[in-house]
């Protein structure tokens, strides 16, 4: 048995749990996810490789493409995370992606950052949303909100123009120094628990 690892409980139903057995496996769990969450957001982005859909770059670059940019043009770490993970939702809710990826980084991000991640879809619709039978200017309905401005530069500079075949993006592995210096934040709210 791997000494590291915490005791296995000995009950079915967490109403017959102790404090230890929750203190010993809150431990354990948090332990890993400060050790295996970038690997798995990773995991996700690489997911995205592959099919285009018709644009000239997959999901995968595009997401590099967006990290670079943000990067090269001196943005702060969170905001570089934040364009890489910006559509690491569409993997698993591409109905809802930006929701879920504003999700992910919530606890570790700004409000801010939170905000421009989680309305970038409708913001980024502007221009596609009229080709397709949709309204483009659904962003205005954010029109009076103090980051309206932000979330639609966020959209002009690292979203609509990442799909690029010869841009010269960054490997995926330059920026886990910086998705871990993110995520290896506290975060800001109350610990999560295990089920």
């Amino acid at each position: 048995m791997d000494p590291t690892s915490p005791r296995t409980v000995t009950w079915t139903n967490m109403e017959d749990g102790t404090a230890d057995d929750y203190v010993e496996s809150t431990a354990s769990f948090n332990q890993h996810v400060h050790d295996s969450l970038t690997d798995h957001l990773f995991g996700l982005l690489r997911s995205m490789q592959g099919p285009r859909f018709g644009y000239q770059v997959d999901r995968y670059r595009h997401s590099l493409q967006s990290a670079t940019r943000t990067l090269r043009n001196g943005e702060d770490t969170e905001m570089v995370v934040a364009a890489l993970l910006h559509d690491v939702g569409d993997v698993v809710a591409p109905a809802n992606h930006s929701a879920v990826a504003a999700e992910i980084l919530k606890p570790y991000v700004s409000d801010r950052t939170h905000w421009i991640v989680r309305h970038h879809g409708v913001f980024q619709g502007y221009y596609f949303f009229h080709h397709v039978g949709g309204d483009r200017d659904a962003r205005e309905a954010f029109r009076d909100h103090e980051w309206f401005d932000d979330c639609a530069a966020f959209c002009d500079e690292y979203d609509q123009n990442c799909f690029d075949p010869a841009y010269d993006e960054l490997p995926l592995e330059d920026f886990r120094p910086l998705v871990e210096e993110v995520l290896h934040r506290p975060s800001r709210f109350e610990m999560v628990t295990l089920a």
